[in-house]
């Protein structure tokens, strides 16, 4: 199989270097792609957002799959036009999409679903908005998201009113996250450890895989403004095999079935994004595409043929496959940022010691914000690396996984210390 990884980021370079292994993968391309999978395949200079040059080109290469990794062209409509052209692709259809492309929708069928979520309310006007959270007098904690897709920024968890209305007035009145915030979603603040499950869907089978934590903290002991995600590990301790069970029957299969009765059938990668309360897992969002930097963490344990998982799913075959095979040795991801992040960031500066992290055993760095200028490879986004590793156990992913990012500096590199810390305790 020749196969296109449409996106440029840190995912997109685990995927593209896990189907390299495939055995039934001959080529992979990677549009646009970055320095870190310009190593592992051959990037192709078209934006992941061009969906008629990268239809013309998947047509041209006689490309076998295409895989999307971001949400934004899934939400555009990208796998509508591909299927239109009779080109097989990895993801959900525009309508499907929405599920991610709109927390108002996900709430609305989430409740229609019976789905155990947060309670919400949605908002365009900020007087209205301020005015529902005065009117609370039991409790001080919110979390006000904008409605439309804002780069995994557009959550603000709020301990205080103050706090929520300022939210409130940046995204209504500011229009901080431009069109993105024109609605709000006002939840309960949900107490409780948050964990992350991917599945593959394949429109009637649903495939769990395995489970990662993400932290979305900037900060050590998940202090700071939330980010896209500064590390993640896997398998979490946390998530039995009874958990994972009671989330495919009680979120993953009802949400499936309400989008398939709605006209909106779901194929591709289902992220549940979960809180676990003392009543039990509460869904906190939906994406429709792997996780970023869950991915890393769980593909780099994946044994089986991604490229054989990648097609059944896209041909609606999942269940002729046989079981999946993991590697039972942890993961641990670590992901290094440029100085600034989540906020402005300078570009450009020249990153060092690559060559000597890719020495530390058991140890994988996928770029994410990267490109190559001469011989140099450069900071070219916020989150600029993952640095994922294996070990015996958690405690010796980790090390490797420090230990190799301790090789690579650049001019205001940094990262959290503390990834996977919390499944120590358990």
């Amino acid at each position: 199989m020749k196969i296109l990884v449409v996106g440029n980021g840190g995912r997109e370079h685990a995927i593209v270097w896990k189907l390299k292994q495939s055995p039934s993968v001959t080529q992979v391309f990677c549009a646009p792609g970055n320095a870190g999978t310009g190593l592992d395949a051959t990037n192709v200079d078209i934006k992941a957002t061009d969906i008629p040059r990268l239809l013309k080109f998947a047509q041209a290469e006689k490309i076998d799959l295409t895989v999307v990794g971001p949400e934004v062209p899934l939400v555009a409509g990208i796998v509508d036009e591909f299927l239109k052209a009779d080109m097989k692709i990895f993801g959900p259809t525009k309508k499907a999409a929405e599920l991610e492309g709109s927390k108002t929708f996900a709430k609305e069928l989430m409740k229609r679903a019976n789905v155990p979520t947060a309670e919400f309310r949605v908002f365009t006007n900020a007087a209205e908005a301020i005015s529902y959270i005065d009117e609370k007098e039991h409790t001080e904690r919110f979390v006000v998201k904008a409605d439309g897709l804002a780069a995994g920024k557009g959550v603000v968890v709020c301990s205080s009113k103050e706090e929520a209305r300022e939210a409130i007035r940046r995204m209504l009145l500011k229009k901080e996250f431009g069109d993105a915030s024109t609605r709000v979603v006002i939840e309960e603040r949900l107490e409780g450890e948050e964990v992350s499950l991917l599945a593959f869907v394949d429109g009637k089978t649903i495939l769990p895989l395995e489970a990662a934590q993400d932290h979305k903290a900037a900060f050590d002991g998940d202090t700071g403004p939330n980010t896209g995600g500064m590390g993640a590990y896997s398998p979490t301790p946390i998530i039995t095999q009874d958990l994972i069970d009671l989330v495919v029957e009680k979120v993953l299969v009802p949400t499936v079935h309400q989008l398939k009765k709605e006209g909106r059938p779901f194929r591709g990668c289902l992220y549940a994004g979960l809180m676990l309360t003392n009543q039990g897992p509460k869904v906190l969002e939906f994406n429709v595409r792997m996780g970023d930097p869950e991915t890393q963490a769980v593909l780099m344990r994946l044994k089986s043929d991604l490229g054989q998982l990648m097609l059944a799913t896209a041909e609606g075959n999942l269940d002729s496959l046989e079981s999946v095979e993991w590697d039972p040795r942890p993961s641990v991801c670590v992901v290094m940022a440029s100085a600034g992040y989540p906020g402005d960031y300078e570009k450009g500066k020249p990153l060092r010691g690559l060559e000597e992290a890719a020495q530390v055993p058991d140890a994988k760095v996928f770029h994410a914000g990267t490109m190559k200028v001469g011989d140099q490879i450069v900071n070219d986004g916020g989150r600029v690396l993952g640095v994922t590793a294996l070990g015996d156990n958690l405690a010796e992913a980790k090390l490797h996984a420090y230990q190799a990012v301790k090789c690579i500096r650049w001019d205001g590199a940094w990262c959290r210390k503390d990834i996977s810390d919390k499944a120590a305790g358990r």
